[in-house]
């Protein structure tokens, strides 16, 4: 049976980075079972192919603004529950699945009269990503309330998909009346495969980036957002700078490339390091071809890292730090640092960068365990066995 699946994403979708493609994948994994999605989410953002996609009306004061938390998100979520409220208006669906908190927040308040079932997908704490953005202090009066707003969220549903396995369990233990399901991110390994370039074309782009052939090159993908550890990295760089290691440094995405690039500069390692800006997502294999070792500095201890399935699936090995979430990605074949040690991470990277047969290894078996793991296929199924049982909890009641 063919279920109607109304997918609520209060960003700015589509955009090139974790949560989005998270959000992408779900959509297209759904699609490819037969299942029909309708994606409500903010003004900005580009249209994906093959996927209906309904935007809020924009606000007129602030027209253009950045990913993160923000105070102009309360008026972007108004609009979007406007917008919500009319869809669900004018079109019958089966099921609402609401991203982050605010989704399921908004899904489960506002499909209530029509009797739809709603899950949420939490990808992480929304309070704690306002404290990483810097937009409250800790243990303040607005952290205590943003935590029960979170618990209000979580509760507006009766079943709650998490990214990572570490997260499901937090929230069992928290929730034990709602079913908890961890839905980890995936990765499309057909599509993000080492050798889809040549040894031509990858020498050209990489000239393109001012780097050589037979440079050795430190990769990273995603947010340019100081809980992703970009500060971390270029402290890294310019202590392995200073020891005498010759790398490079390729930091691909958005936004505050030229925040950064102070940085960077301040550090001594403006010549190393190379910000190249956004890259399409459709593109991102192209580029992961051009590291020899990725690195996953984040920080958070409670969100997903899905590009690190990205660089698994490339055959990249990987040095992170050792949060739930990357661990549970890369299992033994990580290399770790404790969170925020950036000299750990430094050492890490120079030791997987001087040893080739340890990153063939490494690269091989990374690859291998995103093949066997992590199928976004897999996922859909258990995505609509859940959609099913809410359904069927709903129809008893």
């Amino acid at each position: 049976m063919s279920l109607r699946i109304l997918s609520i994403a209060p960003t700015s979708f589509f955009n090139d980075y974790g949560c989005h493609v998270r959000i992408l994948e779900e959509a297209r994994a759904l699609q490819a079972l037969g299942h029909e999605v309708t994606v409500v989410t903010y003004f900005k953002g580009n249209d994906v192919p093959r996927l209906r996609i309904i935007r809020t009306s924009p606000t007129p004061w602030h027209a253009n603004y950045e990913v993160g938390s923000s105070r102009h998100k309360f008026a972007f979520d108004a609009l979007l529950g406007i917008r919500l409220l009319r869809v669900l208006a004018r079109n019958r669906f089966d099921i609402v699945h609401g991203h982050l908190h605010e989704g399921a927040l908004l899904g489960g308040i506002l499909a209530r009269p029509w009797g739809v079932p709603v899950c949420m997908d939490y990808q992480g704490s929304l309070t704690d990503e306002m404290l990483h953005h810097g937009f409250m202090r800790a243990d303040g009066k607005r952290e205590r309330v943003w935590r029960v707003v979170e618990r209000m969220a979580e509760r507006s549903t009766q079943a709650i998909f998490t990214s990572t396995i570490h997260a499901a369990t937090t929230l069992r233990a928290a929730h034990p009346d709602r079913r908890v399901e961890a839905l980890t991110d995936g990765v499309n390994t057909h599509e993000v495969a080492p050798n889809l370039i040549s040894p031509a074309e990858r020498a050209q782009l990489r000239a393109q980036f001012g780097i050589g052939l037979d440079e050795h090159v430190v990769i990273f993908l995603g947010l340019l957002a100081r809980h992703q550890g970009i500060q971390n990295l270029i402290d890294a760089a310019a202590m392995l700078k200073t020891q005498g290691h010759k790398l490079r440094w390729l930091v691909m995405g958005f936004p505050g490339i030229d925040v950064w690039k102070a940085q960077a500069q301040a550090n001594g390692v403006a010549a190393e390091m190379v910000f190249g800006g956004r890259v399409p997502y459709l593109n991102m294999p192209r580029i992961l071809a051009l590291g020899d070792v990725a690195a996953a500095p984040k920080l958070s201890l409670t969100e997903g890292s899905g590009k690190i399935l990205n660089y698994m699936a490339m055959g990249l090995p990987t040095v992170a730090f050792d949060t739930p979430a990357q661990r549970e990605l890369l299992g033994e074949y990580g290399i770790y640092a404790p969170v925020g040690d950036t000299a750990a991470l430094a050492n890490g990277i120079a030791a997987t960068m001087a040893n080739a047969p340890l990153r063939a290894e490494l690269g091989q078996k990374l690859r291998s365990r995103a093949q066997q793991l992590f199928s976004w296929e897999q996922r859909a199924k258990l995505m609509v066995e859940v959609y099913e049982w809410l359904r069927r909890q709903h129809s008893s009641k």
